[in-house]
Parts: C-alpha cells; sequence; structure tokens
C-alpha cells in the first residue's frame, strides 16, 4: 500500500482499510470486490483530513490527486462532471471509522448547473426529474456546505438552512393546491429553481457556484470541517472515541430511483433489527430519491411488497443480503436503488438493533456456526442488558407523552428502569400506600438513610439533588429501582407535599412517570413493560458463554434476603458486600436503634442491642438461605451514629414548636414528647462533626463502641449456626470497614474473634468464616503489606477510596462541579461511574502487589459502585482481583463485562 496515496477507487480498498478509508469508504470497497452492483466511486481517506485539520487547508496536491480518480471515474462510466451532453453527477458522503452524529448529511446530485441539467433532461427524456434533481441539490449544497465553507459578505453565518428552502418549497404546494412534493409540475419545480438562486443570491452576496470541480472541492472541504463540529465532538468524548481518527469522504455516482415506476429506492436489513428474527426487514419507495424514505414525504412500501412488485429484482435482493451477511458475519443495513429496472447498492454497514434483537442475533448466528461463543460474547455492549431485566416504558406510549406536552424535566439517569406511580412526599406515607398494593413513586429533595422503608415501598425514587453516587441513587441500584437523581429542574415542598417546575405544580397522590435510563420525568402514567429473566432464553444461553470465559468472579451487594434470591437468580457467585446498617433502618428497630445510641453506659447500651440482636440474626439467616454454597460478605456497621438520629434542623424546630405550644397551657403528652426531643437533640448536637464522613464511623466507632460489633458478630454467627442445622451451608466473611492503620484493624478482629470463639464453643459449632477489611482510605493501600498480615481478604471499597483520593466531597462533586469537570475535559470521565485508573487505580494496583507478596492466599475484590462499570471490570481484571461485587440487577452487566475483558474487549462497539 502506498503511504503518500490519499484518494483510492473502491476497487482499490477492501473492508480491512476502516481506518484509511472510513466504514463507509471500505464497505463501498469490500462489496465492489465481491462483485456486487455498486455505482463506481472513490474515497478521499482520513489522512487527508486530519492533514487539512492540522494545516487549517487541503494538504498539496490532494485535488489533483482525487481528479484524477473522478477521471478514472468518468472513463469507466462514460460520462463526464460537468458535461453538458452526458454529465456525471455524484453524491458526497462523510464516513468516519466509526457511525457518529454530527458528521456532515449526504449531498445528492452534485454537478448540476444550468448546461448539465439541460444535459440531464435531454439524457433522462424527463423534465419534471431534471428540476427536481436541481431543486434538491441547491437546497442540500446550501445548507449543508455553503453554511459550512462558507459567510455573507458582512462576515456573519449564512442563513441558508434547510428550512428556508422548505420555506418556500411549502408556499409553492400551499399556491398550487397540492399536499405532495409529487404533485408539483416541471415548470412549478423549474420556479422553484430560481427561487433558490435568488436566495442564496441574496444572503450570500453571489451566484450559486455553477462550477461543478467548485462545488466538489467545497463540499470535500464542508466533510473535513464537520470532523470537529461540536456535535460531533461531543459524541466522540461521550463514547470515548479518539479525536485523530478523522473521517473520510466518499464521492460516488449518482443513480436514479425516481426516473419512474421503473425505478424505486430504500433501506433494509438482513435481519429483524426490532425482534431479531431471520427475515429481511426494511422499506422501499417506487419512483424517489433516497432521501424521500427517511423524509417521510410519502408512506413507503414494506420489503415484502418488493416482490409483488419486481420479483427478478426481490430474488437478486435476497441473494445479496444473504450473500453480504455471510460475508460479514453481522447483520447489514443497506441502502439502495433502482433506476430503470437496474438494482444498485449504494451502501452497507453494521445494522443498529435493539437489545433483544442484539442479543437473539448473536445466540442464533452461533448456532448457525456463523460466528463463535467468543464472537457473540464480544458483540453485546454490557449496558444494553439492562433494557432486558429492567421495566421500560412502552415506546410509543412514551412518545405520546412527550407529544402531548407531558415531558416535566430531565435529571441523572441515576438508576436504570421505568415507573408510574403516586407521588408521594414522605417515607411513612409511602411505606403504608405501598403495603396496600398502590404504586407510588417517592419524591424527596434528597433522601438519607431514614427514608428507606419508604424506598423499599416505593416503585421508583425522584430527588432534586445527589448525583450518581448519592444515596437515593446506591439504594435504588441495589434494590433494582428506577432513580432519577439530581433533578434540579424541580422545586420540592416537602411540608406543602407538592414540587413544582417549569410553572407547573404536581401535588401528592397526582401520578407521575420516571425513567431511570434516560432521566425523564412526565405527569401523568405511562405503560410499562415488564420483564421475566428466566423467559430470557437467549439471554441465559449467551451469559452462560461469558461464564465459561471469564476470569473474574461476579459477586452481588444485597442488603435483603430478597436481593439476595435476585443475585443468585441474575447468576451471582457470592455476596461482596452486605450493608448492615441497613437493617437498622427498618421501622420497628429504629427506635430501639436511637435508645441504643442515647445510652449513658456500655451496660445500657448492651441491654437495647440484645433487643436488635434477634432482628439482625434473622436478617442473616435469610442472607445465608439463599446464598447456601456461596460466600457472603458481611461489613459491620459503617455511617456514623447521626444517621439513625433525626436531623438537627427537624428537631430544633420541633422543640421550639413544643415549648411554644407548652407556654400557652400545660400537657402531660406534649411534655414528654418536649423532653423526649430534647434528650434526642442533645445527643445530635453531641455527635455533630465538621466532616462526618471523615469522623467517627467504620472501625472506628467499633473501637470506641464495641459493643455494637460484638453484637453483630454474635448475630451473624447465630444465623450460621442456625441455618447450618437446618441443612443450608453458610460461606461467613465479615468485614471491617474505613481501616486506615493495621492497628486498627488488628484492635477490633482480637476483640471479634474473641466472640467468634465463644459464641462457637457455647454452641459446639463448626462454622467457617474469615475477617477482612474494606480498602478505602489511601494510608490503608499504601501500607497493604501490613494490613495483609492481619487480613483474610481485602475488597475496595472504591466509593470512598475515590472521595479520599481526589479530596472530593461526592454529593457536593456531582451536584456542583463534576460534570462540567467532564465536559471541559478536565476529567475524562465521572470517577465516581468509571475508576479512575491512574490515581485511584495506582493506589489499588500497589495494594494489590503488596498484600499478596505478604500474604499469597489473600482474596481481592471490588464492592464499590463500580463493581458494575464494564470499563472499570477490565481494569479489575488486568489488576489480576478474584472477583467484583455490584448490584443485583448489575451482576448480568459484569457476567457480560468480565467475559469480555478476559477476551480484552476495548473500544467502542463496531455498530
Amino acid at each position: 500500500m502506498d503511504s503518500n496515496k490519499r484518494v483510492y477507487l473502491f476497487q482499490e480498498g477492501t473492508k480491512e482499510m476502516r481506518d484509511l478509508l472510513g466504514g463507509k469508504g471500505a464497505n463501498l470497497a469490500e462489496m465492489t470486490q465481491l462483485g456486487l452492483p455498486v455505482p463506481p466511486g472513490f474515497t478521499v481517506t482520513t489522512e487527508a483530513c486530519n492533514e487539512y485539520v492540522k494545516l487549517g487547508k487541503f494538504g498539496d496536491g490532494l485535488e489533483e490527486e482525487y481528479l484524477q480518480a473522478l477521471a478514472e471515474m468518468e472513463k469507466s462510466i462514460g460520462r463526464r462532471l460537468g458535461d453538458s451532453k452526458n454529465p456525471l453527477l455524484v453524491s458526497v458522503r462523510s464516513g468516519a471509522k466509526f457511525s457518529m452524529p454530527g458528521m456532515m448529511d449526504t449531498v445528492l446530485n452534485l454537478g448540476l448547473n444550468a448546461e448539465t441539467l439541460a444535459g440531464l433532461i435531454t439524457q433522462t427524456k424527463n423534465e419534471r426529474l431534471g428540476y427536481d434533481a436541481f431543486r434538491r441539490f441547491l437546497m442540500m449544497f446550501s445548507d449543508i456546505v455553503l453554511c459550512s465553507v462558507a459567510q455573507r459578505p458582512d462576515g456573519k453565518p449564512l442563513n441558508l438552512e434547510r428550512k428556508q428552502f422548505e420555506g418556500l418549497l411549502d408556499e409553492m404546494k400551499e399556491k398550487r393546491g397540492v399536499k405532495q412534493d409529487t404533485e408539483l409540475t416541471a415548470d412549478d419545480l423549474k420556479e422553484l429553481c430560481d427561487q433558490y438562486q435568488a436566495l442564496i443570491r441574496t444572503e450570500w452576496g453571489r451566484d450559486f457556484p455553477a462550477d461543478p470541480k467548485e462545488q466538489l472541492a467545497m463540499s470535500v472541504e464542508a466533510v473535513f470541517r464537520s470532523w470537529n463540529n461540536k456535535r460531533a465532538t461531543d459524541y466522540r468524548n461521550f463514547h470515548h472515541i479518539p479525536h485523530d481518527l478523522g473521517t473520510a469522504v466518499n464521492v460516488q455516482a449518482m443513480v436514479f430511483g425516481n426516473t419512474g415506476e421503473d425505478s424505486g429506492t430504500g433501506v433494509a436489513f438482513t435481519r429483524d433489527v426490532a425482534t431479531g428474527e431471520k427475515v429481511i426487514y426494511g422499506e422501499f419507495l417506487i419512483n424517489a430519491q433516497g432521501e424521500d424514505v427517511v423524509a417521510g414525504v410519502r408512506t413507503p412500501m414494506k420489503i415484502k411488497q418488493l416482490a409483488e412488485w419486481n420479483a427478478a429484482i426481490d430474488k437478486e435482493f435476497a441473494d445479496i443480503c444473504e450473500k453480504l451477511e455471510q460475508h460479514y458475519r453481522e447483520v447489514m443495513d443497506i441502502e439502495f436503488t433502482i433506476e430503470k429496472g437496474r438494482l444498485f447498492i449504494l451502501q452497507c454497514r453494521v445494522g443498529k438493533r435493539t437489545a433483544a434483537a442484539a442479543v437473539k442475533i448473536a445466540v442464533d448466528m452461533v448456532k448457525e456456526n456463523l460466528i463463535s461463543k467468543e464472537e457473540a460474547v464480544s458483540r453485546i455492549e454490557p449496558v444494553q442488558i439492562n433494557q432486558l431485566l429492567l421495566p421500560r416504558f412502552d415506546p410509543d406510549k412514551k412518545a405520546e407523552a412527550i407529544k402531548e406536552d407531558g415531558l416535566l424535566a430531565k435529571g441523572l439517569n441515576a438508576s436504570p428502569g421505568a415507573a408510574s406511580g403516586l407521588a408521594i412526599f414522605d417515607a411513612d406515607k409511602a411505606e403504608e400506600l405501598g403495603s396496600k398494593g398502590e404504586r407510588v413513586v417517592l419524591v424527596r429533595t434528597e433522601t438519607s438513610p431514614d427514608d428507606v422503608h419508604g424506598m423499599l415501598a416505593a416503585r421508583g425514587i425522584l430527588t432534586a439533588r445527589g448525583g450518581a453516587t448519592s444515596h437515593a441513587a446506591v439504594v435504588a441500584r441495589g434494590l433494582g429501582l428506577p432513580c432519577v437523581a439530581g433533578c434540579e429542574a424541580i422545586r420540592v415542598d416537602e411540608e406543602k407535599r407538592l414540587f413544582k417546575v417549569d410553572g407547573k405544580v404536581i401535588k401528592e397522590m397526582e401520578e407521575i412517570s420516571i425513567d431511570g435510563t434516560t432521566g425523564e420525568v412526565f405527569s401523568g402514567s405511562i405503560s410499562a413493560i415488564e420483564p421475566d429473566f428466566q423467559k430470557e432464553t437467549d439471554l441465559i444461553a449467551l451469559l452462560g458463554w461469558a461464564d465459561e470465559i471469564r476470569r473474574l468472579g461476579v459477586w452481588a451487594n444485597a442488603d435483603y434476603p430478597r436481593d439476595a434470591k435476585k443475585a443468585r437468580e441474575f447468576g451471582a457467585e457470592g455476596i461482596g458486600l452486605c450493608r448492615t446498617e441497613h437493617m437498622f433502618m427498618e421501622q420497628e428497630r429504629l427506635p430501639v436503634v436511637q435508645k441504643m445510641i442515647l445510652s449513658s453506659t456500655p451496660e445500657e447500651r448492651k441491654k437495647h442491642l440484645d433487643k436488635l440482636l434477634p432482628f439482625q440474626q434473622a436478617d442473616f439467616a435469610g442472607i445465608f438461605q439463599a446464598m447456601t454454597g456461596l460466600p457472603v460478605v458481611v461489613r459491620l456497621i459503617d455511617p456514623p451514629l447521626h444517621e439513625f438520629l433525626p436531623g438537627h434542623e427537624e428537631l430544633l424546630s420541633r422543640v421550639v414548636e413544643l415549648q411554644t405550644e407548652l407556654k400557652t397551657k400545660e400537657n402531660a403528652r406534649l411534655r414528654e414528647e418536649l423532653e423526649e426531643k430534647q434528650e434526642l437533640l442533645k445527643a445530635v448536637e453531641s455527635m455533630r462533626e465538621a466532616n462526618p464522613m471523615l469522623g467517627l464511623r467504620g472501625c472506628r466507632l467499633s473501637i470506641l463502641m464495641p459493643e455494637i460489633v460484638e453484637m453483630q458478630t454474635r448475630a451473624i454467627l447465630g444465623a450460621a449456626i442456625q441455618v447450618k442445622k437446618e441443612g443450608f451451608d453458610p460461606h461467613v466473611k465479615i468485614m471491617i470497614p474505613l481501616i486506615g492503620h493495621v492497628n486498627e484493624l488488628k484492635t477490633v478482629r482480637d476483640k471479634l474473634e474473641a466472640v467468634a470463639k465463644d459464641m462457637l464453643a457455647e454452641n459446639g459449632a463448626q462454622i467457617d468464616y474469615k475477617f477482612g477489611t474494606m480498602i478505602e482510605i489511601p494510608r490503608a493501600a499504601l501500607t497493604a503489606d501490613e494490613v495483609a498480615t492481619v487480613a483474610e481478604f481485602f475488597s475496595f471499597g472504591t466509593n470512598d477510596l475515590t472521595q479520599t483520593t481526589f479530596g472530593f466531597s461526592r454529593d457536593d462533586a456531582e451536584g456542583k462541579f463534576l460534570l462540567k469537570y467532564v465536559e471541559d475535559g478536565i476529567l475524562s470521565d465521572n470517577p465516581f461511574q468509571t475508576l479512575d485508573a491512574t490515581g485511584v487505580g495506582r493506589l489499588m494496583q500497589m495494594a494489590v502487589e503488596a498484600g499478596r507478596k505478604a500474604n499469597p492466599s489473600l482474596e481481592l475484590g471490588i464492592c464499590g459502585e463500580h463493581g458494575g462499570d464494564p470499563r472499570s471490570i477490565q481494569f479489575c481484571n488486568e489488576l489480576g482481583l478474584d472477583y467484583v461485587s455490584c448490584s443485583p440487577f448489575r451482576v448480568p452487566i459484569a457476567r457480560l463485562a468480565a467475559a469480555q475483558a478476559s477476551l480484552k474487549i476495548s473500544g467502542p462497539a463496531d455498530k
């Protein structure tokens, strides 16, 4: 291959040359090599684009090079660009390696001017076709090319957008009393062409360029310029596509589908991309140009009607579809045109498809021996699986809601899925209504652990504040509930039980709908499609193949037996994080927890803890039963104790209210409540910290109040002893959180080891258990060799490790500046969603290497939210971790992503 060559005729390329020819150019070249009826043409390479971006102009000799290719093309067709008697017309299309929005749209009929128009009319014997082609060209070239490369005489941008021309077209149709473009006569279209040229002259200050070679040069430049427009740049940033790939330019001879009733144009897929069924799927129009199919100017015919119109064409097209699918071993999206009874293939590419279709097609192609299991696994984007496992709105009903102005606002898509229900503004009422079978959506300014009982009863959660790792988002993902967080457009008034948005008021008990996959919030109810994992036989087969391929274990974060059962159903191989504090938030337990916190002596505290022990033991027993034979990692109490008490402002406000009421009249019940609230307020004030997330919590709390974790250890082992007697096989791992120094771990572990041994001795029981720790403080990672001598396993708590490494307060950062950091390129990703491999990841790497060196049998996992993120899973696989742990509904995603990590799948999907 000539390294200096910047222009390739279609017959000179292959599908392997995507980097150089772009996806479109490589496929046109490949189809030409296959002998398919492709109109001839050439491709200007991505390297020529990068040269233009660097220099701000064409590289030396580029114009001569593509004109030489044009001459070769003219010779093969027997027509010439600009020839008044036998004119060649061409289309110009952009084509990067990866398909992306924002790139320059197609220009058709390039090469037309007054002389070539006359030649086209003579050649086709169709005056209407000629003027219709010229009208379209004037509009496309002005909107797509002139607006990009030219400007008004005063230096301002040109106002020659498509809508200006469509306005003139609508006026002409109204004047003639017709509804369809096709009803306009040749004379009407001729007049319209004159109007279009007058508009261009007025706006640009010069005549429309008549020289076809100037038209071509301007079009190639417009394609190059479109590479760096905002839409294309934003898309590449979002999908992590490099900015230095450049785009190719494809110049192809025009064929006309609008030459009469024996001509037509269409778009088809080699399989049904909605369902995955093995039938050709698409549409076509008789006597039309390509853009008419997508523009919706006429209702197209289904592809199955092609046989009725022309059986020979239908047979030829079906054979081409089969040939392309067998050759590419993929579902192909094909654009075709029929000119005077002759079929031409204009382009093909890998067809975009729904998640359901993607899975079915991959599995079917393995059964057909078209692709391997490894290829099937590598073709599905892990996040697509969400669409199959969670409720989703009926697309037609959602579109109706948007059309009827039902879209209220858009927040952060914090937890996927869809839900409709009554807007409820406090957790108690949500629990009350939910227990009666009512569908409710819990709406809060932000949630706290106090709201968990209401969240458990809700169908979805909407918050005005908070990010992707806020309390609402994390709990919702763990429960498999849809959640829209940080929806700052809404103003929640919890006292008046309503929220306001854009002049509208939604009151309590009014229905709303939230889409946690997109972040959209709607008024009213939208019907949803409910999934059933057991019926997803193709997905189950695909995930089975993924399990054969992956090295990395996939566990789940689950706090309740129902979550553990769901995780196991989805294929989890253990519980990597069971948070005990959520069990304290149940309504009947919270008062006991609060009395325990308010206890003034260890003895009094132990009395209340003894009441909590049976509750905790029952919870653990349920989880051990659900996960029999598999490991369960139970994290001892982690959050600061003030989280189990009412908020300071709420308490202070109630104390003032009660004091005011008691000034007017004495009341024994109010006096008792006041004393209780004052005692609570005193406790809350004594526990207030400047930065509670770095204060008295985790192992620090265990050292100062050892009675709490001693009770939890007895509950854990008591549950294990109980279920073992019932015939279950518990695998117990006890995790001590937030250690920064090995002596913290040693202090807590030594006390709990003594409790465990006593417990087992009292019961004459044998239970295998291990003690480990979370690595979530940088110092713990830096001293992992010391920590590993005391811990039997490490679990990286990447949420807090990211907070403490960056020095970010997670909720504040996501609400205030992180989005701008990502938008401005300061950070490539939100580090709370995708692991920061160079910073946080470096600490993890040091901990893995030092920990394993000090303790070769050390088990290593991750239990932060990153455990369900495909790119973070790739990093964990490279790091050599033993497992990742994520919310139950992300387990299938993690299984697939772990397999792709083993296959070293990376970069955007070729879809």
